[in-house]
């Protein structure tokens, strides 16, 4: 092989390898864990909402529709924080920190992301599906996002948005925005809050340097973000026991929320005791798979399946 020919083939190497990573530096601007999560509390609401058998044509709208949603949110969320993320040592690296992307670029694939999930669900879903949906967005860039740098009560106004992925699900089965719909949307609504603690509490140092209000930062010993999370989950133990009282789920599910509660509870417990960054991530870690567990299970007793 010649010199031309070695030279055009590590330039076309170089090309390929700079695809990639750009394409990776996009897929991380979408969170794309958090995207996950969004996408199994859209999946049990559609499960729940539905009835009679599954609309798996109408079940994958809905799902493309809210992870377009999500990855739009997510990414206009990095660019407005962007400067923030440069403060911060867990978010120095992400690419527009970093200067990996353009700030406008990521702007354009965050709206892009973003209309088309909202075009998408309106297209396919119907209008309530894609109002909810949008009102996620819109509350989550225009009210959490500035707020973070406010107020300790950002916390509470974030779960809203993070909420109501399972009433997108609910309502593009056809659900109506009933009691029951109430009942996921208050599940997700607490269990955000215990979680979050645990996050705040890990990354206090951080949110300080960024200029970000929590509990974590307010309270200098981790008293104060403690309690709120062990506050939050004894509010969550009996809002998960109200799928069964209102005859959305029976008494598997039931049982399993209680002793996930418990557990729940029992991590929070512990992180009050220690208050120390390594149990507010054991607590992180059980909120994670909490959510998930819970909604598999709420899946499998509900209507008889």
């Amino acid at each position: 092989m010649n010199t031309r020919s070695r030279s055009e083939l590590l330039t076309a190497e170089e090309q390929v390898t700079s695809i990639v990573r750009t394409l990776a530096d996009y897929a991380e601007m979408t969170k794309p864990r958090i995207v996950g999560l969004v996408g199994i509390a859209t999946l049990g609401g559609f499960y729940l909402g539905s009835v009679g058998p599954i609309d798996i044509p109408l079940l994958c709208h809905a799902l493309i529709g809210t992870v377009l949603l999500g990855c739009g949110a997510n990414a206009l969320n990095m660019y407005l924080e962007r400067h923030s993320d440069r403060l911060m040592r867990r978010t120095e690296n992400r690419p527009l920190p970093a200067d990996r992307l353009k700030p406008i670029s990521a702007f354009r694939f965050g709206m892009v992301s973003w209309l088309g999930g909202f075009a998408y669900l309106a297209l396919f879903t119907n209008w309530v599906t894609a109002f909810i949906g949008w009102s996620t967005v819109i509350l989550y860039l225009f009210a959490y996002t500035p707020l973070k740098k406010k107020s300790v009560l950002s916390t509470l106004v974030g779960a809203v948005p993070g909420a109501l992925p399972p009433l997108i699900g609910w309502t593009a089965a056809g659900g109506g925005l009933n009691v029951q719909a109430l009942a996921l949307f208050s599940i997700l609504f607490f269990w955000q809050l215990p979680h979050f603690m645990a996050i705040a509490f890990m990354y206090r140092e951080d949110y300080a340097r960024a200029g970000m209000k929590n509990w974590a930062v307010a309270d200098s010993d981790g008293w104060l973000c403690a309690r709120q999370a062990v506050l939050h989950t004894l509010i969550l133990i009996p809002v998960t026991v109200t799928p069964t009282l209102l005859g959305i789920a029976g008494n598997l599910y039931l049982v399993i929320a209680i002793v996930l509660g418990i557990g729940f509870l029992g991590f929070c417990l512990w992180f009050l005791r220690n208050r120390t960054a390594w149990h507010a991530r054991q607590l992180f870690l059980y909120s994670v798979v909490y959510l998930p567990v819970l909604f598999v299970f709420l899946m499998i007793d509900s209507k008889g399946v």
